[in-house]
């Protein structure tokens, strides 16, 4: 937005703030089309740790070069670590981004959070952004993320644009959006999808992309693309992103051709500069809408969740795959971003003077420099000549100058090695490039942030006593009340209930009333967003009241938001003993991540307490804000659309619910203490589910959570670890939790009575369960 400034009792209208153009890079041809486009900053992977393992990605010596380039044109680098790290590889993390650290590398994106807070203290000048792969979805997500070290966040791609500026208004961080490109189907950070059914986990940057294959939705109808989202594109947006103070706009695309990356940042570059000129004749051009469209999107487009939360709009039912290559816009690109000279012109003069040291200076912009090398010879035979001094001082190889205008002081009887010529040129253009580097606000290279050798001392993992296997606790998640009225009968020692159906006033009077050793949790959503203000308004009621022990907090939101004893789920990873100290310091238990193998639990879990683990249910595969129910026109949502931040009811009433004995419902469309109203919520509250199918046959289902407008997409096969309870007995976990999604009363009580046994006698791995079908999920074989 525009700021304004009071002088002399006149109100000024200042220039706009201007907005960060960062750009994708997969490889350093893309690196250099994206800067010579105009982009603001490239980001880019390295060898490891990066979300795009299958991108040409860039070695250490192009990624140090790549800095340097970039910051003689003013432009910065940001590196991505953008991937979950395990034990073991924990300390190639620092010995990784040492040299580029050193380097000057102005940025690194980052997913994990013990890599997250390690590197703050390796690195302490260096700046750390919080990856879109965190779902950071709110002010409270945000401030925590600050807490810890945070400049810069990247919240998920599902967000509206008036919930970013609420981040925006409430926490003092920078904000970086994407605005074209591809967008996942799932909340970025949360899908296990490819990972569970092939063992490429997006994870680690080897997504294989179930999202793009058909479906078939509960069976019915012809194959369709219900989970491929349309590619974002919001040119025409950019007026109203600029306007609501988001500092960076990121354009995906790593994976992509460098003729996407130049010819998109191109046009972005275009039309941020035609804004930020003259907001009030902003226009996109036909022809340029067109060459975005040609440009690698797929069958259709859209502006993503800026301005709407989901909907069959935004979804290429038909069609997933790209479009054709436009071969003639490419050549048009190359010519004019990759064959153009963009080197920068300088200005020399050399003396090379008998008996005196040879001397060549470099000027640009008011930059000069001098550079002297050894003294100048007699010559004996051959003297030196004008032209052949020109000839190794107009050499600038690989340097991004070329000399405009070269004044010369030669004596008639010069002579210098060709060899001492080139390393003086060498030597004057290096001085350039770090002077020029300095101007434009950045650290030399060689001259940049230095590391201390004693950091390297605390990466030596300290080796921790085998603690004395104790037998875990059982605790059961439900999702529905007649699962949770099982579990209480079974007598398990703890149950998590699923919060939603706790806003039941009648039920939740019974469930405050029970009897009995059973500890009962919250199972808070997997999501929460801005709307969900006054929900939370109830859950912090409910907290109040002793029959409540605490909550299993899902997301970063409810990290902050939850008071009192709680426990982080496995969506919130620990895949390091670092992440889990830093989770430690909110959480007193945290539950282990589907992803890892026995063996890589095993060396997570030792010497440690407060560590859980899920070893029966189905695992949540994607957690989306896309709805299939939606997309096939069946929308169940009405019942809860009074349950919102700031909603009225019809007489104009702020809704505002304290008495849990009441309807807790606040549906805008029918009076409050209507019964038919409290029967379509109560049935709802629960959430409903619906099939997709696979070309394979495979039904997953998937839960239709209406009350926060996302859905979860399970396994189609349940997990269960009974076979290996001997090894999971001697992990040390604290409890062994089992989670029930489509199971009834009956089922719910046979499998904990399954359980319940094994844990008296684990070593009956042979014994049979009351379910036919399960997979071991990754206990064997981990992902890469």
């Amino acid at each position: 937005m525009y700021k304004e400034t009071v002088q002399s009792g006149r109100r000024i209208r200042l220039e706009k703030k201007k907005v960060e153009l960062l750009a994708p890079a997969g490889n350093y041809e893309s690196f250099l089309g994206a800067v010579h486009a105009g982009a603001d900053a490239v980001y880019l992977g390295g060898a490891k740790f990066g979300a795009r393992a299958y991108a040409d990605n860039f070695t250490q010596e192009e990624v140090c070069n790549a800095i340097r380039y970039a910051h003689v044109y003013g432009r910065k680098v940001y590196l991505t670590v953008n991937t979950l790290v395990k034990e073991r590889e924990f300390p190639e993390v620092y010995s990784y981004l040492q040299p580029f650290y050193e380097a000057g590398l102005d940025g690194v994106i980052i997913q994990d959070l013990g890599v997250f807070r390690a590197v703050g203290r390796w690195f302490p000048d260096l700046k750390r952004h919080a990856s879109t792969q965190m779902t950071a979805t709110g002010p409270l997500g945000a401030a925590y993320l600050k807490k810890l070290g945070a400049v810069r966040l990247v919240p998920a791609r599902e967000l509206s644009l008036q919930e970013i500026k609420e981040i925006k208004k409430n926490v003092e961080i920078e904000v970086e959006t994407f605005i074209h490109g591809a967008i996942c189907y799932c909340y970025s950070g949360q899908c296990l999808f490819s990972s569970i059914l092939g063992g490429r986990s997006g994870n680690r940057g080897r997504c294989a992309q179930p999202c793009r294959l058909p479906y078939w939705t509960n069976g019915l109808g012809e194959k369709q693309y219900p989970l491929s989202l349309k590619d974002m594109c919001t040119v025409e947006l950019l007026g109203e992103l600029i306007d609501a103070g988001i500092d960076s706009f990121k354009i995906e695309g790593r994976m992509k051709n460098p003729e996407y990356a130049a010819g998109v940042t191109g046009i972005y570059r275009k039309y941020i500069d035609r804004y930020l000129e003259s907001p009030q004749d902003y226009h996109v051009d036909s022809e340029d809408m067109g060459k975005l469209k040609a440009l690698y999107i797929r069958s259709g487009i859209s502006q993503g969740y800026y301005k709407r939360h989901n909907g069959k709009e935004m979804i290429t039912l038909e069609n997933p795959g790209y479009n054709g290559r436009d071969k003639h816009l490419e050549e048009e690109i190359r010519e004019s971003f990759f064959r153009k000279d963009f080197r920068l012109p300088v200005t020399g003069e050399a003396r090379i003077l008998t008996g005196e040291k040879a001397v060549f200076c470099l000027s640009r912009e008011g930059v000069c420099v001098e550079a002297d090398g050894g003294v100048v010879q007699e010559a004996k035979k051959q003297p030196l000549t004008e032209e052949s001094v020109k000839k190794q001082f107009y050499k600038t190889g690989n340097t991004p100058f070329y000399i405009e205008e070269l004044a010369l002081q030669l004596s008639e009887d010069a002579f210098l090695p060709v060899k001492s010529l080139n390393d003086l040129r060498r030597k004057a253009f290096d001085m350039l490039e770090g002077e020029i580097i300095k101007k434009n606000g950045f650290a030399p290279l060689g001259m940049g942030y230095k590391t201390r050798d004693d950091r390297v001392r605390e990466l030596i993992t300290p080796k921790h006593q085998k603690k004395a296997a104790e037998i875990p606790k059982l605790h059961v998640l439900a999702l529905t009340r007649e699962q949770y009225n099982a579990a209480l009968k079974c007598g398990v020692e703890r149950i998590y209930v699923n919060a939603d159906i706790c806003m039941d006033g009648k039920w939740l009077e019974d469930f405050f009333g029970h009897d009995g050793q059973t500890e009962c949790y919250l199972a808070m959503p997997y999501i929460i967003r801005g709307k969900d203000s006054i929900y939370l308004d109830k859950i912090k009621t409910m907290l109040q009241n002793p029959a409540i022990s605490g909550g299993l907090v899902r997301n970063l939101e409810e990290l902050q938001f939850m008071e009192g004893h709680i426990v982080s789920d496995a969506g919130l990873y620990i895949w390091n003993k670092e992440a889990k100290n830093t989770l430690k310091e909110i959480c007193e238990e945290s539950y282990l991540p589907y992803e890892l193998n026995g063996h890589e639990i095993g060396e997570l879990a030792a010497g440690e307490q407060g560590l859980s683990m899920i070893v029966y249910g189905r695992i949540p595969m994607m957690v989306s804000s896309n709805c299939v129910a939606k997309t096939a026109c069946q929308c169940y949502m009405e019942a809860f659309q009074g349950e919102k931040s700031g909603t009225e009811n019809k007489q104009g009433e702020r809704l505002k619910i304290k008495n849990f004995q009441s309807q807790v419902c606040a549906c805008t469309d029918t009076n409050l203490t209507s019964a038919k109203s409290c029967a379509e919520m109560e049935s709802k509250t629960e959430g409903q589910f619906k099939t997709l199918t696979d070309r394979y046959g495979k039904n997953f289902p998937v839960w239709l959570n209406c009350r926060h407008c996302y859905n979860v997409i399970y396994n189609s096969l349940p997990l269960s670890l009974h076979q290996h309870m001997d090894a999971v007995m001697q992990m040390g976990v604290s409890a062994l939790r089992l989670d029930f999604t489509v199971e009834n009363g009956k089922e719910t009580e046979k499998t904990i009575a399954f359980w319940q046994g094994l844990l008296k006698e684990p070593n009956k791995a042979s014994a049979i369960p009351p379910y036919k079908e399960y997979t071991n999920g990754h206990w064997k074989r981990g992902v890469e």
